[in-house]
């Protein structure tokens, strides 16, 4: 069937957009807007679907220059009618965030703010602190927090107050560990507490990261009082070690607030011409019991439309009960009634959105917008000294441009066994560990107690480049996965083995690639038998010692997880018809060799998939016959020793 040809843009063609804007309807909804390749470059919402749709392409000489571009592309327009507005919005979230479209409002995936999990997927939920989070899983996270170091002190007070799961797997199979005997931890490993009633712990826990320290202080003098009066000291005791504990995590929060029995969300913005730094303070009773922080391109949108971005993200991960009843802002909301329509649906009760003018509200928004402030210089500290290392290496390598990705390579064995390689990447001076790569080397020279690192070398790069030789109409200047630089961990040699496969490949003009040796951090480029004269703490250089470590670093740990999965494999791998799932399954289980040498064939079974018959044959492999004659002999002595005597 042949092809649709490709729609021109709408602006092009008058006709096609004035009918398509009348079929639009006057109601509230969800639109998309598609370019010419039927990608969805933009999502939006609008109580009225024709008017939003159609102030797009009316002549604005004051149009923000996002939208002017967005405009330019858009050759078809498609929507989805919904009941309500707050319905909408709804909707628009969860696209926007199964699409990605180009030109919406996207908070930066920004990895220096943690989170806290609390993993209520697992039958004993864990509780920890993480920069990673995933947003279709059953766990709760709670953040980002900008206090890295209150967050750390609140979470190390709460594990000494609550007993909490300890560890992400346990010490011992057959007994709890310390955590248990001092108190601080259940013994969920061994069962000793129900599911049930851990969860009842950790619930309470929640509270103090939802903001509800009052209500969970109120339920636990509650549960003090009533076990006093049962005479169960002991228990009250802990219950009173607990409130202090809680109490104790307020003490140094008190903000001026109009009125304490109000919770409010207050949110404001510090921008630049690149970044905008965004947070939110959270004000339960009169304290700061959150402080949260996020980072937006500051060409996404303006202000007030990043301000709605965020909330409207942050405010679809909490719940509802943690949802305040005032929200102050710095900018007015482009759809402020629609979000405060559908933050009150989810609450259940009325939530106001106020953009403070006056008096101690508009100071509270004062000091949210100078803490902003200060992350936006800290942003702009880091943001500077990485252009001043990229101008200083552009320099120092006689590059036409900036290096903005710049890619480290290197190799990690031990005397060639599980030989492994790393690629990582900075953009703009800074770890993009989305574009990370590990490679196992395939080179059949390079094995056990035969190292090859130019081999290797030149194989991976080989590889990474394969798709630009075998297309050469792949574009190269201005592809984003296309490197300004290539860095190689090594000397002379490994430089030599790369240039000679980029040669091979007709690409040598178009990758850039130096190599920095590790004893005298010399920099080396090809066709030169010198290094290049440097000064080891010029600012290039210490990039480039930094690519290298961080190369270095990804490849040892690749190296290592290679080498544990192997040698926790290789004795069961001699096993006749156990296959690599049932292996795991049993490392699973037993966690190591040593537990399942030791165990019989009917706690073998208890593994899903283990048959009796697979359980004696592993049995059977670890007590061989000779040992088993041994026992029988032994215990046949004995047993005559007995009778004689």
């Amino acid at each position: 069937m042949p092809s649709l040809p490709p729609l021109t843009p709408l602006l092009k063609d008058p006709e096609r957009l004035e009918a398509r804007l009348k079929e639009i309807p006057q109601e509230p909804g969800v639109y998309f807007m598609r370019d010419a390749a039927d990608n969805i470059v933009y999502i939006g919402k609008s109580k009225s679907l024709r008017s939003r749709v159609r102030s797009y392409f009316r002549e604005d000489p004051y149009r923000e220059y996002r939208i002017a571009c967005m405009t330019k592309q858009v050759a078809e327009i498609e929507f989805i009618v919904t009941d309500t507005e707050a319905e909408a919005l709804a909707l628009e979230a969860n696209l926007i965030k199964q699409h990605q479209p180009h030109f919406n409002v996207l908070l930066k995936d920004d990895k220096k703010y943690p989170f806290l999990c609390i993993t209520w997927s697992e039958e004993y939920p864990r509780i920890f602190i993480t920069r990673k989070r995933k947003l279709n899983s059953k766990d709760r996270y709670y953040g980002p927090y900008v206090d890295v170091g209150l967050l750390r002190r609140t979470l190390n007070l709460v594990k000494r107050v609550f007993p909490l799961r300890q560890r992400p797997q346990p010490l011992f199979k057959d007994r709890p560990c310390l955590n248990y005997d001092i108190g601080r931890c259940p013994g969920v490993c061994q069962r000793l507490i129900s599911p049930e009633d851990y969860r009842k712990t950790l619930q309470k826990v929640a509270m103090i990261f939802q903001g509800r320290t009052q209500e969970l202080e109120a339920i636990l003098t509650t549960a003090m009082e009533k076990a006093a009066e049962e005479l169960n000291f002991e228990y009250a005791a802990r219950l009173r070690d607990q409130i202090r504990g809680i109490q104790s995590l307020g003490a140094d929060q008190k903000v001026q607030s109009p009125d304490d029995t109000v919770s409010r969300d207050a949110i404001a913005l510090a921008a630049d011409e690149h970044h905008a730094c965004i947070q939110l303070f959270q004000i339960r009773a009169g304290r700061l019991v959150g402080r949260l922080g996020f980072v937006a391109d500051a060409q996404s949108g303006t202000p007030g439309a990043i301000l709605q971005r965020v909330l409207e993200e942050h405010y679809q991960t909490v719940e509802a009960i943690e949802i305040p009843s005032e929200i102050l802002v710095q900018h007015e909301l482009p759809d402020s009634d629609i979000l405060a329509e559908f933050l009150t649906q989810r609450r259940g009760r009325k939530v106001h959105i106020f953009l403070p003018q006056r008096q101690t509200k508009a100071d509270l928004i004062d000091m949210v917008e100078r803490n902003a402030g200060y992350e936006l210089a800290r942003t702009q500290r880091f943001a500077d000294r990485n252009h001043q290392a990229m101008l200083d290496l552009a320099e120092i390598l006689d590059l036409p441009d900036l290096p903005h990705r710049i890619e480290g390579y290197d190799i990690s064995h031990i005397q060639g066994s599980d030989a492994v390689a790393s690629q990582v990447v900075f953009i703009d001076g800074m770890p993009a560990k989305q574009h990370y790569r590990r490679y196992k080397i395939k080179n059949p020279t390079v094995k056990s107690g035969h190292s090859d690192d130019f081999a290797s070398m030149a194989e991976v790069i080989q590889r990474r480049f394969r798709r630009y030789a075998q297309d050469p109409n792949l574009q190269r200047v201005g592809n984003p996965d296309f490197p300004d630089l290539v860095m190689i961990d090594g000397g002379k040699g490994q430089l030599s083995a790369v240039v000679a496969v980029l040669r091979e490949m007709n690409l040598l003009e178009d990758v850039k690639v130096v190599s920095l040796a590790k004893q005298r951090e010399e920099i080396f480029l090809p066709g030169e038998s010198l290094p290049l004269t440097t000064e080891a703490e010029q600012p290039g250089v210490q990039l480039l010692r930094r690519l290298r470590d961080e190369a270095h670093r990804f490849a040892v740990s690749f190296h290592r997880q290679q080498r544990s999965d192997r040698m926790r494999r290789s004795r069961l791998e001699d096993i006749p018809g156990l296959g690599h799932h049932r292996q795991k399954q049993l490392l699973a289980h037993f966690r190591s060799i040593d537990y399942l040498r030791e165990a019989t064939p009917q706690q073998i079974t208890e593994v899903p998939g283990i048959g009796p018959k697979m359980a004696q044959q592993i049995y059977d492999y670890f007590h061989p016959q000779q040992d088993r004659e041994d026992e029988l002999q032994a215990e046949s002595a004995s047993s005559s020793w007995l009778t004689n005597g």
